[in-house]
C-alpha cells in the first residue's frame, strides 16, 4: 500500500493519540499563539522547527532530518510529512489535515503546501532563524504565491514556550528523576583505569532502564585535560588517577529534558586546592543566580550579579558567558530550547514557571574543567531546583 492508504487504515485503527497532553493544553497554546499572530498582523505561520511543531500538535518522531512543515492559522493546522513519517503523524499529531509526500520525491512538496497556504491569508510568518527552513522551500512558495507577503516571524512562539504550564512542569520533574539516575550511575562507574565510554554507557543504561525516550543529546563524559576543551566527549580514553571527570546528562520524558552537570575526581586522593576553589566559586555563582532570578528582573541583571560572583576566577578560566538557558521539549541534536538565555544584554524579564538549565562549567585551558549545574524553575522569590545535585567536589570510591 502507498502512504495515502497507510494513513487511511491507521486513522481507522488508532482511537487515541500518543500524546502527553490533553486537547485543553493544546488549545491553551494555540490560543496564546493566535493572540501573537493578531498582534503581529499575520494571517498564518509556516513552521519547520521540530520542537515548535511538537509544541503545537504533539507530533513526535526520532527522524527530524527530513522536511516536515506545519501550516498554521487560527482556524486550521495542516501538517506535511514524508511517507516514512505518516505513522507518527497519525499516531501523535493533533491537526486538521496531514499532507504526505513520497520520501524520495521532494518535488511533491511545494504544490500541496502552496495550495493549503493560499487559503490561510496573504501575510505569512516564517522563522528565518529556525531549524529546518530550507531556502528552496521559501523560494518555491514565493514563486507559487506571488501575491502573498512572507515576513520574518522568528521568535513569535518564544514568549509562550518560555513559561511552562503545570503539565509541562510535571514532565520536567519526571525527566529530572531519570536524569538523576544517570548521574548516580555515572558516578558509581568512575574508576581509575576505566574509560570515559564505560562511564557514558553506565549513565545511558541507567536512564534507559528508568524510562528515558531517545535523548536530545547523548551523555557527555570527558576527563582530565580534555575536560578543559569545551564540547569534547567520550572517545575511549582511560581515566587516570587525580583527573576530574566531567559528566553531563539529560533524560527525555515526553521530549522534556532537565539536564545535570556533575564532576568528581578519579581515585582515592582528595581533590587539590585549586580544584576545590573552582568548585566552590561555581557553587557561589549558582547561589547568587537563583537569588537573582526574581519575576520582573531582567536576565541581564541576574547575569551581572553572577558575573560579580565569578570575578575571582575571571582571569584563569574560560566560561561561555551564558549562565542559564531555557529548557523544555526538544529533539536532537540539542536539548537547548532556545527561547531564553541568562546572559549580559538580555532584557527579557523573569516570570514564574520559566525553567532554565544553569550550566556552570569553568575550564582552565590545558589543565581541566569543573562543572556542576541544576535545572531550576522560577518561583515568586527566586529560582527553585527541579533537579537534585550534590555541589561537593568529591573523589571516586
Amino acid at each position: 500500500m502507498d502512504h495515502i492508504e497507510y494513513q487511511r487504515r491507521l486513522r481507522g485503527l488508532l482511537m487515541t493519540r500518543e500524546s502527553a497532553f490533553t486537547d485543553q493544553e493544546f488549545d491553551r497554546r494555540r490560543q496564546a499563539l493566535d493572540t501573537r499572530l493578531q498582534e503581529a498582523n499575520l494571517d498564518a505561520l509556516l513552521i519547520t522547527h521540530p520542537a515548535d511543531i511538537h509544541y503545537l500538535t504533539g507530533y513526535n518522531t526520532f527522524e527530524v532530518s527530513v522536511h516536515t512543515a506545519l501550516l498554521y492559522c487560527p482556524s486550521r493546522a495542516v501538517l506535511q510529512v514524508p511517507s516514512i513519517e505518516m505513522g507518527p503523524a497519525i499516531a501523535c499529531a493533533r491537526c486538521d489535515e496531514v499532507l504526505g509526500y513520497r520520501w524520495e520525491g521532494p518535488e511533491e512538496i511545494l504544490n500541496p503546501l502552496a495550495d493549503s497556504l493560499s487559503a490561510m491569508g496573504k501575510a505569512v510568518g516564517l522563522d528565518l532563524w529556525g531549524a529546518g527552513l530550507r531556502h528552496a522551500l521559501v523560494d518555491g512558495l514565493k514563486q507559487r504565491l506571488p501575491d502573498h507577503r512572507f515576513v520574518d516571524a522568528s521568535g513569535i512562539l518564544a514568549p509562550i514556550k518560555l513559561i511552562k504550564s503545570q503539565p509541562e512542569l510535571i514532565c520536567l520533574k519526571r525527566s529530572a528523576r531519570i536524569t538523576e539516575a544517570g548521574i548516580a550511575a555515572a558516578r558509581a562507574a568512575v574508576r581509575v583505569g576505566t574509560t570515559d565510554n564505560d562511564i557514558a554507557a553506565s549513565a545511558s543504561r541507567s536512564m534507559l532502564q528508568a524510562g528515558t525516550e531517545f535523548m536530545s543529546m547523548q551523555p557527555i563524559v570527558v576527563a582530565g585535560m580534555r575536560s578543559s576543551i569545551i564540547h569534547t566527549n567520550h572517545r575511549r580514553f582511560t581515566i587516570l588517577a587525580g583527573e576530574p571527570v566531567f559528566i553531563e546528562v539529560g533524560a527525555a520524558f515526553e521530549r522534556y529534558t532537565a539536564p545535570l552537570m556533575h564532576t568528581l575526581v578519579a581515585g582515592t586522593e582528595d581533590p587539590d586546592d585549586r580544584m576545590r576553589r573552582v568548585a566552590d566559586v561555581g557553587h557561589q555563582v549558582y547561589e547568587t543566580l537563583i537569588r537573582a532570578m526574581i519575576p520582573g528582573h531582567t536576565f541581564d541583571e541576574a547575569a551581572q550579579k553572577a558575573e560579580a560572583a565569578l570575578a575571582p576566577l575571571r582571569e584563569e578560566i574560560f566560561f561561555s558567558g551564558v549562565y542559564g538557558y531555557s529548557v523544555g521539549a526538544q529533539f536532537p541534536p540539542s536539548w537547548v530550547e532556545g527561547t531564553g538565555f541568562i546572559a549580559r544584554g538580555q532584557q527579557t524579564r523573569f516570570a514564574e514557571n520559566m525553567v532554565f538549565h544553569l550550566p556552570l562549567c569553568f575550564r582552565i585551558p590545558g589543565a581541566w574543567g569543573i562543572g556542576f549545574s541544576e535545572t531550576v524553575k522560577v518561583g515568586p522569590g527566586g529560582a527553585e531546583p527541579l533537579t537534585r545535585n550534590s555541589w561537593v567536589l568529591q573523589q571516586s570510591d
